[in-house]
């Protein structure tokens, strides 16, 4: 046995011996265990006293007056004439049409819940089956909505959510009432319209003498927990906001994708959201009469909590604009862009089409030629592929000057193979000249990039259009079921990271003819010039969309699809059938021909040409 052995070995001995001590002394004698006995039952005994005093002194059961009586007191402290109004039963009313049913509690005069009767809400259960349910807004129990009245009392003011209210229907029109006394009091009122209106009055009766001396304004509290609507949970997460509108200013919004915060004390505010990705409660003040200011929070969840995010808003509301009603609005329904353009007060901008340049084009372009078609076409599958037909003839003419470009350039590739052969490995020398040859048959190297550069807006502006327009929400073709989200072709059995844990084929399909065209466009195309990595990137790039777009909306791989299918179609007829190849051939000799007048550019150019040459010859000098 070696040194480094024996060590161990007397090392694990000490470590036994040491356990074995340790257990003796730690192990109560008998006369310990006694006495540990001893003092559990005494302790026993005094826990038993205790219990049976307790017993003996508890109050007697008190009649539910008298309860009633003891509670008024005790609230009476705190919210002083409002303590009778504390203390009521809770029961429901109802206002209900086509579109909606809202369900109303008569604690705090509040909405309840609101089923929105055309819409589902479609969830995936722990079987990552769909399980289909209403869809309600409004609905959970930790929501509050409540004016907070600035009192005289110990706490300094009274929530109208611990109020009970006497409610009274008549057709469309719900009122709630709180009254101290037979003139004052304070009053709710909702009428229900005939789409997702709900008109929100609001009156205070003579308050005036409970309320602080000092009280300016009366503070509305809202807390929304948004309940998760969409199967695609990180995507509805990124698109949900709390929007809100300033007077004279553009509409603005907190952050989708993490806990934001903004006070607004600068200007009145017009309306204020609390949007899911396709549905919105929506806040409207008056007309010129705007909510004083504001303090705006979201609360971002884990895509594992329970719900979606919470929005808080807070309002300030001048006291004496509730002296002859404070008549608000409230829209509780779908991101419907035609719908909340009617309200002419920017309310369409709630649909996330995105800023600047991306939302003029998908209002002004794309929007009106989609609705156009939906109006004639039911199916917006097929919308989609005629939206498709229609983009792509617009925007012709730059593929035609792309394809024209790559043509010419086609055309020189025997005059640059024949330069590359005189200057060989020289690739400063061959970049040099091949810029010469382009000048001198009008061939503009870059002309095919710069029609590709302006197509990028529209690309980029129906990236957003897709998963912001309700139309396409639970709307299926052939496989997919839903074109607003992701469709799922294969169901994997686990998580790809990046991926997902599904095939869409759509994706997966665009991805492929991607490919196909960029082999296509690219074969004819002189590369040699480039580094070797360059050649393989355009392959590489249509192998990360096809990640990146497997959880994306169904209906921009949809879309994506077809515009490749009409791009390959398009190349080919426009290279073989359109573009005449010789007529470009006569027209670059013509060019060669004709004198050429030096741009300033082109001087520049020619002088830096000329000083690498000469740096060059110089470096070889030297090495000589």
């Amino acid at each position: 046995m070696n040194q480094d052995n024996k060590n161990a070995m007397i090392g694990m001995v000490l470590i036994l011996l040491i356990l074995l001590g340790w257990n003796m002394l730690s192990t109560p004698s008998q006369a310990e265990l006694e006495q540990k006995k001893r003092t559990q039952d005494s302790i026993a005994n005094v826990q038993r006293i205790n219990d049976s005093l307790q017993k003996a002194t508890a109050p007697t059961q008190v009649p539910p007056s008298v309860s009633d009586s003891l509670k008024k007191a005790q609230l009476s402290n705190e919210m002083g004439n409002f303590a009778s109004l504390a203390i009521g039963n809770e029961q429901t009313s109802v206002l209900e049409n086509e579109n909606i049913k809202v369900t109303f509690t008569n604690k705090g005069g509040k909405i309840q819940n609101v089923v929105l009767k055309k819409f589902k809400r479609i969830l995936e259960n722990e079987k990552r089956e769909d399980v289909i349910t209403p869809l309600y807004l409004l609905e959970d129990t930790k929501n509050k909505f409540g004016f907070n009245i600035p009192t005289n009392t110990a706490s300094g003011s009274v929530s109208t959510e611990n109020l009970y209210f006497t409610p009274s229907v008549s057709g469309n029109i719900l009122t709630f009432r709180a009254m101290l006394n037979d003139q004052v009091g304070f009053e709710q009122r909702y009428t229900l319209g005939s789409g997702y209106d709900l008109d929100y009055s609001v009156k205070f009766n003579g308050l005036s003498s409970v309320l602080k001396s000092d009280a300016k304004s009366i503070q509305l509290n809202w807390e929304n927990n948004l309940d998760k609507l969409e199967k695609n949970v990180n995507y509805e997460s990124s698109y949900s906001y709390l929007h809100f509108k300033e007077s004279d200013s553009s509409p603005d919004y907190l952050s989708g994708t993490s806990s934001d915060k903004k006070e607004l004390t600068k200007y009145p505010i017009e309306w204020v959201t609390n949007s899911n990705q396709f549905f919105s409660t929506i806040l409207i003040a008056p007309a010129g009469n705007g909510f004083k200011s504001a303090i705006l929070e979201t609360e971002n969840h884990d895509l594992k909590h329970e719900d979606l995010k919470k929005m808080i808003t807070r309002l300030e509301i001048p006291t004496d604009a509730f002296a002859n009603g404070y008549a608000m609005k409230m829209y509780i329904g779908p991101n419907d862009y035609g719908i909340l353009s009617k309200y002419d007060n920017k309310l369409e901008q709630v649909v996330d089409y995105g800023g600047s340049i991306l939302g003029t084009i998908n209002r002004w372009v794309i929007r009106p030629i989609f609705d156009f078609l939906h109006s004639i076409i039911g199916n917006v599958a097929i919308c989609i592929l005629l939206l498709t037909f229609l983009v792509k003839a617009i925007l012709y003419p730059l593929s035609y000057k792309m394809l024209m470009s790559q043509a010419k350039t086609t055309a020189l590739k025997p005059e640059i193979e024949k330069m590359k052969a005189k200057f060989k490995d020289d690739q400063q020398r061959i970049q040099t000249e091949q810029m010469k040859l382009y000048g001198e048959y009008g061939v503009n190297p870059l002309g095919g990039c710069l029609p590709t550069l302006l197509q990028m807006p529209i690309w980029m502006a129906l990236f957003r259009f897709f998963p912001a327009t309700i139309d396409f929400r639970q709307q299926g073709f052939l496989w997919a079921k839903d074109l607003s989200g992701f469709e799922e072709f294969m169901k994997l059995g686990f998580y790809v990271p990046m991926y997902g844990a599904h095939v869409s084929l759509f994706a997966l399909l665009w991805g492929l003819s991607l490919l196909v065209f960029t082999w296509y466009s690219m074969k004819d195309v002189d590369m040699s010039g480039q580094p070797a990595a360059m050649k393989y990137m355009q392959y590489f790039t249509p192998l990360i969309f096809m990640l990146v777009f497997n959880s994306y909306a169904a209906g921009l791989s949809l879309y994506m699809l077809f515009s490749n299918i009409l791009n390959i179609g398009q190349t080919i007829v426009t290279k073989n059938y359109i573009i005449d190849h010789d007529k470009i051939r006569q027209e670059l000799e013509e060019h060669k021909k004709k004198p050429k007048k030096q741009s300033f550019f082109r001087q520049k150019l020619d002088e830096a040409m000329k000083q690498q040459q000469e740096m060059a010859k110089q470096q070889q000098q030297k090495k000589k």
